[in-house]
């Protein structure tokens, strides 16, 4: 696995104003860049490279969605350097329009957990209220992990993925960290 993929903390940052796409930048917590992706403008069906650097040269990760325009959009997660289809994400669309929530599936679509934004409380607050950021769980087996925080910011969307409270190494970091992008990437195009 690439090293990329061994930190526990992640900062994602999306910058919006760009007619070519978003730019996705993908650092560690010392703020080095560890992942790059220019996700194109005005695309049906989401289709997200993740590579080493700005060169785009080296394809880390891939994320797909299955079908074009869907309200309970599943994306697939492939290792790029192993062909490796990792897993998957799959949006929960009417529970989303009051509290977002995803589903986490392994490589044979079975759900290994959810992602869930905190509190429903404060998910309708943030559907009024876009001022206030947005705090994720993920729910493992028996365990929450409080690993997505969204900064608020009007012209950067900037997440915060904090997987150091997985000390039983129960997420693959390439699914997990794809997880984060979606968030950035999707989530953020509702607001």
């Amino acid at each position: 696995m690439n090293n990329a993929f061994n930190y526990s903390e992640y900062i994602i940052r999306k910058k919006v104003f760009s007619i070519m796409g978003a730019k996705l930048h993908i650092y560690n917590s010392s703020e080095e860049l560890v992942m790059y992706s220019q996700m194109k403008a005005f695309k049906l069906k989401e289709d997200i490279a993740l590579f080493t650097d700005e060169g785009m040269e080296t394809e880390l990760l891939r994320i797909k969605a299955r079908n074009v325009i869907d309200f309970s959009a599943t994306y697939d997660v492939h290792d790029s350097q192993t062909g490796e289809h990792l897993g998957a994400l799959r949006r929960k669309g009417l529970k989303s329009i009051v509290k977002d929530e995803w589903v986490l599936l392994d490589s044979r679509d079975h759900e290994i957990g959810l992602i869930k934004e905190d509190s429903t409380f404060m998910a309708l607050l943030r559907r009024f209220i876009t001022l206030i950021p947005q705090k994720y769980n993920i729910e493992l087996r028996d365990i929450t992990i409080p690993a997505f925080r969204q900064n608020f910011n009007p012209f950067v969307t900037k997440i915060i993925a904090d997987f150091s409270e997985d000390r039983k190494g129960l997420l693959d970091r390439r699914l997990s960290l794809a997880a984060g992008i979606l968030l950035c990437a999707v989530e953020g195009k509702q607001d």
